[in-house]
């Protein structure tokens, strides 16, 4: 076993208004970005896993681009004492779990642990319910930052949006009530519409079923589908890609500063999807403001996951202090259709801070495609073809245009990051020396992408997107002021 030195260490009404009363706990202004185990390792958990991870996200930079919290997952209890506290499994964290969170924090790092709002958690193990306010202590006690709180064995406690809020709602009290600020994630598989009240009581929540590495792949297990979503009586698990992304569009603009609609872990890395198919994944996430969790080995990253899970312009807009996720604007079905018999394409735009502006073309056919936006479809919100955004002329920035090469990438990983960060400086930004939002609103061009023309008034953004892929881009009002390089990182 390695060895490590560690450091000493009111309810609210439900409502479905946009505007009100969020979870009051300063946490997750923009969305939260970390790693859990889960995708990756299951119930193969152990301290070494959490302290190795940790400590790549640090030699490799994951932690300087965002990614904060290191997450633990199912699996790592034994029950509870006599006084009714949780046990940890002494055998996969022989020094306990205060030394885990010591550890990561020592490493400039948040520490994330799981639950369930139910009898067991899912993997059948000493869940929550009945013992929230000696659980919430426990975590506090042990420096936990962030608890996962999941929907398993909930004893029939579900059903409705009242029955579901008074059970999650029990924790989040409990959380406030230790003094310690630890984020909430709730995650109840989108049961009984938690858009509409979660915002009251966490900082995010699981929208959907359980994700699978596939782009789009139709499963019995993961029954509902587009608008269906909605009013899911069992989401399910093994949810593609696509089948999330439109379940979301109909529910994403509850997303807001404070509390989040969860799309799942990130399955970047896991090797169930093609390069495009993650890019798109990535894209997505960030941009509908999901939570970003990698959910890979990230001790044995791959290059082209690398660029991926770093890319500043798409950080920048996940992180964007706005906090709005953009919106489809249309929706349609294409000839060229899979073996599920499934092909579209579709065009989300949305607003961001400084007067910039999202777009987003997906094409989810088996064929690369001829795409295009028209200015009265991207300035909906702002009135269409007559309003002032679409009668302006925008500089466009495509946001994978600077992604970092596999050389470089590769020079980061086989150096654990020592050496490599200096053949980086115009593919990695380092969040910790300067924020997205500074950066941002210092015309930073590793934020803004790279120009690729002009977008004038009443036009058509147009391009040619790979099959299952993106083309993602920044406007900004052609007269704005012009972007500058940064010397450092």
């Amino acid at each position: 076993m390695r060895s490590y030195t560690f450091a000493s260490s009111a309810l609210l009404s439900i409502s479905g208004v946009a505007g009100s009363v969020l979870m009051n706990n300063g946490l997750a202004a923009t969305p939260q970005m970390g790693w859990d185990n889960w995708n990756a390792y299951g119930c193969d958990v152990s301290a070494d896993l959490l302290l190795d991870s940790a400590q790549a996200m640090a030699d490799l930079g994951l932690r300087d681009v965002g990614y904060h919290y290191v997450i633990l997952d199912d699996c790592w209890s034994d029950g509870r004492y006599e006084n009714g506290s949780l046990r940890p499994n002494f055998e996969k964290f022989p020094n306990g779990m205060a030394a885990i969170a010591d550890y990561i924090h020592s490493l400039g790092m948040g520490y994330g642990m799981y639950s369930s709002a139910g009898k067991y958690t899912c993997a059948q193990y000493a869940g929550s319910l009945g013992h929230e306010t000696t659980d919430a202590n426990t975590f506090a006690s042990w420096g936990v930052d962030y608890l996962k709180y999941d929907n398993c064995y909930n004893e029939g406690q579900s059903g409705n949006p009242n029955i579901s809020y008074a059970r999650y709602e029990k924790m989040s009290t409990a959380l406030n009530n230790t003094g310690r600020p630890i984020l909430y994630s709730m995650c109840n598989w989108g049961q009984d519409r938690p858009w509409d009240w979660a915002f009251t009581i966490a900082n995010s929540w699981r929208a959907t079923g359980d994700i699978t590495d596939f782009f789009d792949r139709p499963d019995v297990r993961c029954p509902c589908e587009d608008k269906e979503g909605l009013n899911c009586e069992f989401p399910g698990f093994h949810c593609s890609v696509m089948n999330i992304i439109n379940k979301m569009v109909w529910t994403i603009q509850r997303s807001q500063p404070g509390g989040w609609n969860d799309l799942d872990a990130l399955e970047v890395g896991n090797g169930g999807m093609s390069d495009e198919e993650y890019k798109l994944h990535m894209t997505m996430w960030a941009s509908m403001k999901s939570p970003l969790l990698i959910g890979t080995n990230v001790q044995t990253l791959d290059a082209k996951s690398y660029s991926i899970l770093t890319n500043p312009a798409i950080l920048a807009l996940s992180q964007d202090p706005a906090g709005a996720a953009i919106i489809r604007r249309w929706s349609y079905q294409v000839p060229q259709k899979d073996i599920f018999g499934v092909g579209e394409v579709q065009m989300f735009s949305g607003s961001l801070s400084n007067g910039d502006y999202a777009v987003v073309l997906l094409n989810a056919a088996t064929d690369e495609m001829h795409m295009n936006a028209t200015a009265g479809d991207i300035f909906v919100d702002e009135g269409g073809k007559i309003s002032a955004a679409a009668k302006s002329a925008w500089d466009v920035y495509d946001l994978w245009a600077n992604r970092m090469p596999d050389s470089v990438a590769n020079q980061i990983l086989q150096s654990n990051g020592t050496a490599g960060f200096s053949a980086a400086q115009n593919y990695y930004y380092n969040a910790t020396a300067q924020s997205y939002a500074d950066g941002i609103a210092a015309n930073d061009t590793l934020l803004m992408g790279t120009k690729v023309g002009t977008l004038e008034a009443l036009g058509t953004l147009k391009a040619m997107v790979p099959a299952h892929g993106v083309m993602a881009y920044r406007l900004r009002p052609s007269n704005a002021t012009a972007v500058s390089k940064r010397d450092e990182l």
